[in-house]
């Protein structure tokens, strides 16, 4: 198992923008996903939660998210358009400072456009949980954290003490 260590808040790394993935590191990338779950893996037992990870997470630079509900999924170098007017508000959670929750607002629905493992370009329509889950997870690699994107100053939340 490679679980690697998670960048914390406060770790500059984490504002960096990612590089895209070159169809000829695939072969390097397959070392980077199961590096991607053996840590979600592990914070997932550790903290109960943790549908996806971007890589910059672990220190990997790339533009590169995997997520693992149902069935693992690999999006490489992906975008995010049709973007919803709607907005939804959420209390979003970050791998990155898992006591803490900050309300923010995402696009209600929008889709992703990506490579998978064998460089096929593949589309995914996404709504509600799962829309804001990887806006959420393309934020890590334009290096925006859920912080900024609090709705404001009151936005905070420790997850032991927030009332529904």
């Amino acid at each position: 198992m490679a679980v690697k260590e998670i960048l914390v808040l406060g770790n500059p790394k984490l504002y960096n923008v990612s590089v895209p993935v070159a169809q000829d590191q695939l072969d390097h990338i397959k070392s980077v996903v199961k590096d991607l779950h053996d840590t979600m893996m592990d914070f997932r037992n550790t903290y109960g939660v943790g549908r996806a990870i971007a890589a910059p997470q672990i220190d990997v630079m790339q533009r590169l998210i995997y997520m693992y509900i149902d069935k693992p999924v690999v999006f490489i170098n992906p975008e995010l358009d049709q973007k919803s007017d709607e907005m939804i508000t959420v209390w979003d959670d970050c791998m990155c400072f898992p006591d803490l929750l900050v309300q923010v607002q995402r696009h209600k629905t929008c889709r992703i456009i990506y490579r998978d493992m064998d460089w096929c370009e593949q589309k995914m329509d996404l709504q509600d949980d799962l829309s804001e889950l990887l806006q959420h997870e393309y934020d890590h690699l334009d290096g925006i954290l859920a912080v900024s994107r609090a709705i404001d100053s009151r936005s905070f939340a420790l997850r032991n003490q927030l009332l529904d």
